[in-house]
């Protein structure tokens, strides 16, 4: 992954410790299809996507196609891009030229399955590095990517 200074995070927590970031409502739902696994394709109900999957050649596929871990990468940045700019909105902020990078790394775990790894490059040009740093933490609370992985996946997030 990506070598860098990673950005900590706080939340508010229930009696438990542990923050509570189910939704309360539903407000949309996606919905894929997955036909052949790795090395088959994939197809939104929507029609807006229909991708080739394969096993990248690290793997010991062809790489004639995306992968799952492309697709998240994918997912993880926008979303965590559309955090930031709304928590940089709330706090009176204009992002323009913010980008946010995703890394997605796959390899075996200690439990005999496989397990992810995700480092996050957060590009916030016009901002000091502290204020940057604080916008980052709100967006990391914020986005459901990373509420959905906290606790379940390395999550690394570095300021460049």
């Amino acid at each position: 992954m990506t070598e860098g200074a990673a950005v900590g995070t706080t939340g508010s927590a229930d009696a438990a410790g542990t923050a509570d970031t189910r939704p309360t409502k539903i407000m949309y739902v996606a919905e894929a299809t997955a036909h052949g696994g790795r090395d088959g394709y994939v197809t939104s109900q929507d029609g807006q996507i229909e991708l080739k999957v394969a096993m990248p050649p690290q793997l010991g596929g062809d790489g004639n196609g995306t992968n799952p871990e492309q697709l998240f990468a994918a997912g993880y940045s926008s979303c965590f891009h559309n955090a930031l700019i709304l928590v940089g909105n709330r706090a009176g902020y204009d992002l323009t030229g913010s980008t946010v990078a995703a890394k997605v790394g796959i390899g075996p775990n200690r439990s005999k399955g496989y397990g992810l790894a995700v480092a996050l490059s957060v590009s916030l040009p016009v901002l000091d590095p502290g204020l940057a740093e604080k916008l980052v933490d709100a967006a990391h609370q914020v986005c459901p990517y990373s509420n959905a992985t906290r606790g379940n996946i390395d999550v690394t997030i570095i300021l460049g």
